[in-house]
C-alpha cells in the first residue's frame, strides 16, 4: 500500500467493475492485480462539488450576519383578483393551451362562464405538428366547445404568424358566429 490515498472522482465507479466481474479474463486479471497495490477510493462528481461549496464556505464566512426575516409584507391579503384589460365584456373566457414533442401532441381548452363554472376538454393529435400549429388546433376547439354550447360572446387571444395562415383562416370562419369577440395576448 502507498501512503496516502488516491481519490477516484467519476460519474461511474470503474473499479467496482472491475473488482466485482465474476470471470476474469487475462488483461482485467492483471488490471485487477496491478490496482490492488494502490489505495483507490471512488468518489461521485456530485458528493465533490457538495463537498467544495460547504469548503468554500466555511473558509470565507459573513462578517455580518443577516437572520432571515419571517414577516410577510401582504400577510393582511386574504384574496387575489384577476387583472381585467380595458372595460369589462361579460361573455365567457377561454383559455387554451397545445403541446408538442417527441411523445406526441395534445391540445386542451377551457370555458369559463361569467358565474364561474369551468368546462375543461383534452384531445391528443393524432399528427405531427409544431407548438405553434398544436396552439391553433387548441384555439379551434376551444371556440368550436364555445359554438356547441351556443356561446354568444367570448373573450379570446390570437397569435400571428405567417406560416399559420391556414389556421387563422379557419378560426376566422369561426368567428363569424359569435355576437361579440375580443382578443388579448396573454404572454
Amino acid at each position: 500500500m502507498l501512503d496516502h490515498t488516491t481519490w477516484l472522482i467519476a460519474k461511474t465507479d470503474p473499479l467496482k467493475y472491475i473488482f466485482e466481474k465474476p470471470s476474469l479474463t487475462g488483461r482485467i486479471a492483471r488490471w485487477q492485480m496491478a490496482l490492488s497495490e494502490y489505495d483507490i477510493v471512488y468518489t461521485s462528481q456530485k458528493a465533490v462539488k457538495g463537498s467544495v461549496i460547504a469548503e468554500q464556505l466555511a473558509h470565507h464566512p459573513l462578517d455580518e450576519y443577516h437572520p432571515l426575516s419571517h414577516e410577510f409584507p401582504d400577510d393582511h391579503i386574504l384574496m387575489a383578483k384577476e387583472n381585467e384589460f380595458g372595460a369589462e365584456v361579460e361573455g365567457w373566457k377561454l383559455w387554451f393551451s397545445g403541446a408538442s414533442n417527441l411523445v406526441g401532441n395534445g391540445i386542451g381548452a377551457i370555458l369559463a362562464s361569467p358565474s364561474g363554472q369551468y368546462f375543461p376538454f383534452s384531445e391528443r393529435l393524432g399528427f405531427e405538428c409544431t407548438k405553434n400549429m398544436a396552439e391553433y388546433e387548441a384555439c379551434a376547439m376551444g371556440i368550436t366547445m364555445a359554438i356547441e354550447h351556443q356561446i354568444g360572446k367570448l373573450r379570446e387571444w390570437e397569435t400571428r404568424d405567417a406560416k399559420l395562415i391556414p389556421y387563422h383562416t379557419h378560426i376566422t370562419t369561426l368567428m363569424e358566429q359569435f355576437e361579440e369577440i375580443s382578443f388579448h395576448y396573454v404572454p
